[in-house]
């Protein structure tokens, strides 16, 4: 099993990992320093500088040109397109496919099984009394407006955040034009004006804490600052709330209704007590799934960012209440994260970098199995290719925290859509269990042996059924509706409710006039017992808390093919009327392992092709051939689009001695080895067991070719 925590310090930048080098030869003192020693320091810094390109040279990135590259090699695709499509849906082409799949791969590993979860696999279609136990059918909404003219639906924070970047943009550019700002302003159409700095700052605070205002509030800073409707111009309506569930008619006769379930989450309650005894009644545990989730988005936008038909991947880990420590909590106690607490929001003072062990101590975090989880998360992310400086902790402030939540951390990613929401992390408590324990009378809980027994003295009710049945006849539900209310749970009563009722009865002579719900109704002492017990008790019984990291896959992989694009320098292949793009993916997610070409399409070559594939997917790595009639260098580069990490050239010199070229996508560096060799090689970078530069400190580089 590969080792699954990785040393969070380790520098990831390009111009760390540049300066670092530059640093290593200007220590040498230049009077003592030989060439022997001082030559390969130098080479090494322009393989570092060559490999290390994306960053250092592409400081402009063109969103449209990257989604021009991934239209064009169909990574993805809008549904539906011939028919015109219809927004927020999108299918996955061959690259985009073996992407998700290999992250979700990755997924498995790092959490499934580096962590011992179950993995199950629960209905997309949900009946609606579940939903209607879980909260989400009052609760899972947005706030939206209208044209008051056209009735074009907004979502209004979505409309109020697009209303103030483009206002702060038009003013920053009108600002750098200066003199020529009036000019500016007629040539690009721009709408805004050039903003005061008091002005800006108060943008910039309000979108910093968008997520803290509710419609009504949020609609009288929209008075405040004069938003209507962006095309038209006209006044908006009011915000009403908008269910975001599809819902849907279960059978024929329509008479079942249902819903598309809008997160994986309800599959795990629901089984929580076959899971449980599947897991031999240990505590605790975690549940996990992959599976679609559909959510009727009101403004479907930004690609795979917010999508109508999405993929997500949930963790549901049991704790006990009184016990939320984690085992392995030290394994990552060191590791410092980006956080952006509720404190630092309301103070507006920005991220601060805490090791999470240091965070769970203070309180910031709750407790250690919410911030091992954040660790966790952290380091996945790390791996599948996201830029570590590009990733924060975001803590929910109170009134944006879902009602099942008593603590919740986003970890969001930035994009050139800002920072994006990708992974939640929330304390659920007891919320989902306990609702569904109380509409179905099932018990939801776990039952533990005590050390040693323990006895509890408590007040109890107890009714005489003989006499209430005959008394209330068809109301004696409710009767009985009051009794449980005086309950504090299934098990314990309220002491306070019981003495009270008791004293009633006393001082009424044996009967007392009760009214609930609109329904009144006399109760007498032969009809119930009120007194104390004491009862020795030998097994605790509780309903576990739920710790509940969810994944967000089309917009990790929305973020992270952001993160590894960029345009190579264009001397490393002239004859691209274009400089070429290059998506660097880590291997072990990277679409393709491997490209295999040779050095034309003569017949003489396919023998050593079919060897090469058929030892590349003997260990389990995918392959493409391309013998197109093109240079190998253009070979290479269509490769480079779609992440091809490596590419193994069959030349001439392979019929003479059976070895073959492997090319390093991001370095273009090139060794040579026998096939068994470069296929033991290629296997290992891909599973994480040595690295590119471990490879080249091992063999030779090999430099005949210049591809």
């Amino acid at each position: 099993m590969q080792v699954a925590f990785y040393d969070s310090q380790e520098v990831h930048t390009p111009e760390a990992a540049v300066n670092e080098q530059v640093e290593t030869i200007c220590a040498f003192k230049p009077s003592s320093v030989s060439k022997e020693t001082l030559g390969p320091e130098v080479a090494k810094l322009k393989s570092v500088f060559k490999s290390n390109n994306n960053a250092l040279a592409n400081r402009n990135f063109d969103r449209s040109a990257l989604d021009a590259v991934l239209t064009r090699r169909f990574f993805f695709a809008p549904s539906f397109q011939i028919y015109g499509g219809v927004a927020g849906f999108f299918d996955y082409g061959p690259s985009g496919c073996a992407l998700q799949n290999n992250i979700l791969d990755v997924w498995r590993k790092h959490f499934v099984l580096e962590e011992d979860m179950l993995e199950i696999d629960c209905t997309n279609i949900t009946t609606d009394n579940v939903f209607k136990t879980s909260g989400h059918v009052d609760r899972f909404a947005d706030w939206i407006v209208r044209d008051s003219i056209t009735r074009e639906i907004f979502r209004q924070d979505h409309l109020v955040k697009q209303v103030l970047k483009q206002r702060l943009e038009d003013s920053q550019i009108l600002s750098k034009a200066g003199a020529n700002a009036a000019y500016e302003k007629k040539r690009l159409k721009i709408k805004g004006n050039i903003l005061d700095d008091e002005i800006i700052k108060e943008y910039e605070n309000l979108l910093e804490s968008l997520d803290n205002y509710q419609g009504p509030e949020l609609f009288e800073l929209m008075n405040k600052f004069q938003i209507v409707s962006p095309e038209t111009g006209n006044p908006l309506t009011e915000p009403v709330i908008f269910n975001l569930m599809f819902d849907c008619q279960i059978g024929p006769t329509g008479k079942e209704k249902g819903y598309l379930r809008p997160e994986t989450a309800q599959g795990h309650f629901l089984n929580f007590k076959k899971l449980l005894e599947f897991n031999s009644n240990r505590m605790p545990f975690a549940s996990a799934s992959v599976g679609k989730s559909f959510r009727n988005e009101i403004s479907p936008r930004g690609g795979l960012l917010r999508l109508r038909e999405f993929t997500i991947a949930e963790i549901e880990h049991f704790v006990d209440p009184l016990n939320k420590q984690h085992l392995r909590f030290n394994e990552i106690r060191s590791i410092v994260l980006p956080l952006y607490s509720s404190q630092n929001q309301i103070n507006n003072s920005g991220i601060i970098h805490k090791e999470i062990g240091e965070a769970v101590d203070e309180g910031m975090v709750n407790n250690e199995t919410l911030g091992y989880f954040m660790a966790r998360i952290y380091l996945f992310l790390v791996r599948i290719g996201i830029d570590k400086n590009r990733i924060r902790f975001r803590q929910h402030l109170s009134n944006e925290m879902a009602h099942y939540a008593t603590d919740c951390w986003d970890a969001e990613i930035e994009s050139s859509s800002g920072w994006i929401e990708c992974v939640g992390c929330a304390d659920r408590s007891a919320y989902d269990l306990t609702a569904h324990s109380k509409a179905t009378n099932e018990k939801l809980i776990v039952r533990e042996p005590l050390p040693k027994p323990i006895y509890r003295t408590s007040w109890v009710l107890s009714a005489n059924g003989k006499i209430l049945g005959p008394k209330f006849k068809n109301d004696v539900s409710k009767v009985k509706d009051y009794f449980l209310s005086l309950k504090n749970d299934d098990d314990t009563w309220n002491s306070l409710e019981l003495i009270n009722l008791k004293r009633k009865l006393e001082l009424g002579k044996g009967r007392t006039l009760i009214t609930t719900n609109n329904f009144s109704f006399e109760i007498t002492s032969e009809m119930l017992t009120i007194e104390q017990k004491t009862e020795k008790i030998s097994i605790r019984e509780f309903t576990p808390n739920v710790i509940e990291p969810s994944f967000g896959i089309g917009r990790i992989i929305h973020s992270l093919i952001e993160h590894v694009y960029w345009v190579r320098n264009v001397s490393l292949n002239e004859e691209k009327k274009e400089p070429p793009t290059v998506l660097s993916f880590p291997p072990i997610v990277a679409p393709y392992k491997c490209l295999i070409v040779p050095l034309s399409n003569q017949d003489v070559f396919i023998p050593y092709i079919k060897e090469t594939v058929s030892e590349l997917r003997r260990l389990g790595l995918s392959s493409r051939i391309d013998d197109s009639a093109g240079s190998i260098g253009r070979r290479y580069a269509r490769s480079d689009e779609i992440g091809i990490p490596f590419g193994v050239t069959v030349d001439f010199q392979t019929l003479k001695d059976g070895t073959v070229t492997l090319r390093e996508r991001d370095s273009t560096n090139q060794i040579r080895e026998s096939t068994k060799v470069i296929s033991r090689i290629i296997n290992d970078l891909c599973t994480e067991q040595t690295t590119w530069a471990e490879v080249e400190k091992t063999y030779p580089i090999f430099v005949s070719q210049d591809v």
